[in-house]
């Protein structure tokens, strides 16, 4: 199989090494491209090429992913995914410009430097092509979970958009502790800091932009911070309850 990856960043990389295919990488940014293809030992295109390709991936920004797909749809002879993060959108996007082609929207629950993990996947109109890239994926180590893409981007509203504004919100709340005064707890959540700030800002701009979820957390702070010691008890009990997993009540 043959396959072209549009957009040759950390998860086209990802994509394009994980795959037994021979891949070709095209990208804005043609020295990226060329370094994506050295690197997975595939080869560099012009994001113009008229060549295609038996499958074509998109790994490009959420808020590129809809013209991407218009401009590379003609260029997928049998397939076409994406790894962008979103999905209701790419997938309908994918439906309207390759309706007669297999289609499948990915999301790769982890950095790539943190591969393998789980991989959301939205088969919304699976085939042989799609197939085998998923036994790829599978032979690589990672766990695939089916979804849909409604139950997906309502998901990442709390995994990635609460989560990193939480996280981010804590950061820059925080002072400069002395050393030896911390605890456990802000150890833990130190560490977390330090996985989520060391990365590329725009692309936690783009999860920002597309997933609601910060506006809860700032909502949720303001409780805590008006609430009294009865109403703080009662907030810390229903922080508890949603923390218990079901079934471990």
């Amino acid at each position: 199989m043959n396959v072209l990856v549009v957009g040759a960043g950390e998860m086209g990389r990802w994509f394009g090494e994980t795959v037994k295919a021979d891949v070709a990488f095209a990208d804005a940014d043609p020295a990226v491209a060329t370094a994506a293809a050295e690197a997975v030992g595939g080869r560099a295109v012009e994001l113009s090429t008229d060549e295609r390709f038996e499958a074509v991936c998109l790994a490009v920004p959420i808020s590129a992913a809809e013209s991407a797909i218009t401009d590379h749809a003609d260029r997928a002879a049998s397939a076409m995914l994406d790894v962008t993060g979103a999905m209701a959108r790419p997938v309908a996007a994918m439906a309207d410009h390759a309706p007669d082609r297999e289609r499948v929207s990915l999301h790769p629950l982890f950095g790539a430097a943190n591969a393998p993990g789980n991989v959301a996947v939205v088969a919304d109109a699976p085939g042989p092509a799609t197939d085998a890239i998923l036994d790829d994926l599978r032979a690589a180590g990672n766990d695939l979970v089916e979804t849909t893409a409604a139950e997906h981007d309502e998901a990442m509203s709390t995994v990635q958009s609460s989560a990193h504004a939480a996280i981010l919100s804590f950061a820059l709340a925080a002072d400069e502790v002395p050393e030896g005064l911390t605890t456990p707890v802000f150890e833990a959540l130190a560490d977390v800091v330090g996985q989520v700030a060391g990365n590329d800002p725009d692309v936690y701009a783009e999860i920002q932009s597309t997933f609601e979820g910060a506006d809860d957390v700032a909502d949720a702070a303001r409780r805590l911070a008006d609430a009294d010691a009865e109403a703080f008890a009662d907030l810390y009990r229903e922080a508890s309850a949603n923390a218990t997993p079901e079934g471990d009540e």
